[in-house]
């Protein structure tokens, strides 16, 4: 799943080529013809939406797990610097649009999709996300784990980024990982898609081991670093581990902390025991993971709205707003998040 379609809007032709990108992602994700359209037309208004109202704009179509079944969905996510939604409720209004799109209209969208929000703030952008998944959505149904989120974009606006991230689901256990393939390119891609590969076979093991079984899985591989977080919500705690320069940061409390990864690279040189860190967790907490393209030093959000958004849309806000044109990100970069409130 590390093909990426990274789009710049900058012109009306730029409108065509994400509505093609989101039929390409479509075809690879294995959509079907209605559920194509779909994301064709989600593509379209949130392309006309940037050339219209944004500055510098661009929209990341990611191929992304199905939260409704293990299946391949396409997320599209587009974000700018521009001025931002004076009146977010009227624009999401269904049917009502701004710009003479197909008609569709932010509203139709949040509707057709499987997932959609929005989060904008005055002068500082916009960033929406939407899911299309393979069947229409069902709407009403309450996910019993934390929700994860996130966006992947490869550096230089190559075809695959070289890292990858999953989860698994099951019982009371939500296991989370992030691996970023050494380098990047291919080579980065496979490493990072096999650890994601592996993780359903053994996500009812600890980081510890779930780490220690990688480290014989990307042995072929050129090796990645891997953070695993695993959620029990049941006993209300977090469980932590990680391998090489992954960054992770918990907000529980009201506060945030960094959670440390372990110097090495899963496949190569990795520790033979690893630290697990367990910290307390709650409806409200939120963990955040990112790969090394993300500025070490990103400013943690204090936005209540923002946190209460989609993972997806939080971690792209992180993103857009921890870089800038004076320091380029310098590798691919994946932020995750887990947690965050209902939604929309």
């Amino acid at each position: 799943m590390s093909r990426v379609w990274d789009v710049p809007v900058a012109d009306s032709t730029r409108v065509r080529d994400v509505r093609v990108a989101a039929e390409e992602a479509s075809a690879c994700a294995g959509l079907p013809p209605h559920r194509t359209a779909t994301a064709a037309l989600v593509a379209t208004e949130l392309a006309t939406n940037l050339l219209r109202h944004a500055d510098d704009g661009h929209v990341i179509i990611n191929l992304v797990e199905s939260a409704q079944d293990r299946r391949t969905a396409v997320q599209l996510l587009s974000l700018d610097h521009g001025p931002g939604i004076p009146d977010v409720a009227q624009a999401m209004r269904d049917g009502y649009s701004t710009a003479a799109t197909l008609g569709a209209g932010l509203g139709t969208c949040r509707r057709i999709a499987n997932a959609f929000d929005l989060h904008s703030a005055p002068g500082r952008g916009t960033v929406a996300v939407a899911r299309i998944d393979h069947e229409a959505a069902v709407r009403g149904a309450t996910p019993p784990h934390p929700r994860a989120g996130g966006v992947n974009v490869p550096l230089g606006r190559a075809e695959h980024s070289g890292d990858a991230w999953g989860r698994v689901a099951a019982g009371d256990r939500l296991t989370l990982l992030l691996a970023d393939g050494l380098g990047h390119g291919a080579k980065a891609a496979e490493a990072s898609t096999t650890a994601v590969a592996e993780l359903p076979g053994v996500a009812d093991r600890t980081p510890a081991e779930i780490l220690r079984h990688l480290g014989r899985a990307l042995r072929p591989t050129r090796g990645a670093a891997v953070a695993v977080a695993q959620v029990d919500c049941r006993s209300g705690r977090l469980h932590f581990a990680g391998i090489g320069n992954i960054g992770a940061r918990l907000r529980t409390g009201g506060g945030w902390r960094p959670l440390l990864s372990h110097p090495g690279i899963v496949g190569a040189q990795a520790p033979a025991t690893v630290p697990v860190r367990q910290e307390p967790w709650h409806d409200d907490s939120l963990l955040v993971l990112h790969s090394d393209g993300m500025p070490g030093r990103w400013v943690p959000p204090d936005d209540a709205v923002l946190l209460r958004c989609d993972p997806a849309v939080v971690a792209a806000v992180l993103l857009r707003d921890a870089g800038s044109a004076a320091r380029p990100a310098g590798d691919d970069t994946c932020v995750v998040v887990l947690g965050g409130g209902a939604g929309a």
